[in-house]
């Protein structure tokens, strides 16, 4: 899928829609490991940005969008509308990132 079809907004200008296939997600469930934790805790003794912690929500939200990609494609989406994100905490240091988004087939008008 050309990602450049994948879009927050709701149409893709310079596209019609032909069919809607519904919505598609990605879901991953992420943890730091008890190491990453104390390094995090670390960092954040002295405050600014927490480089543990960024590169786990990156790597979540990269996993979870990948997964959004798998099933609009298998379901034959050739783009994805009104894509988001959403992230909850299932329990302490456990969270779960979704990507979701309506899948369609798109032409070139």
């Amino acid at each position: 899928m050309d990602t450049s079809l994948i879009t927050t907004s709701t149409a893709l200008d310079g596209y019609k829609v032909t069919r809607h296939l519904g919505v598609v997600r990605g879901i991953t469930v992420r943890s730091r490991s008890a190491l990453g934790n104390i390094a995090g805790g670390f960092q954040s003794l002295f405050g600014g940005r927490l480089s543990i912690y960024v590169e786990l929500c990156e790597n979540a939200r990269e996993e979870a969008y990948q997964l959004l990609i798998q099933h609009a494609q298998a379901i034959g989406a050739n783009a994805i509308i009104n894509m988001r994100y959403d992230a909850n905490e299932v329990m302490q240091g456990i969270t779960e990132v979704l990507a979701y988004g309506t899948a369609v087939v798109v032409e070139k008008v």
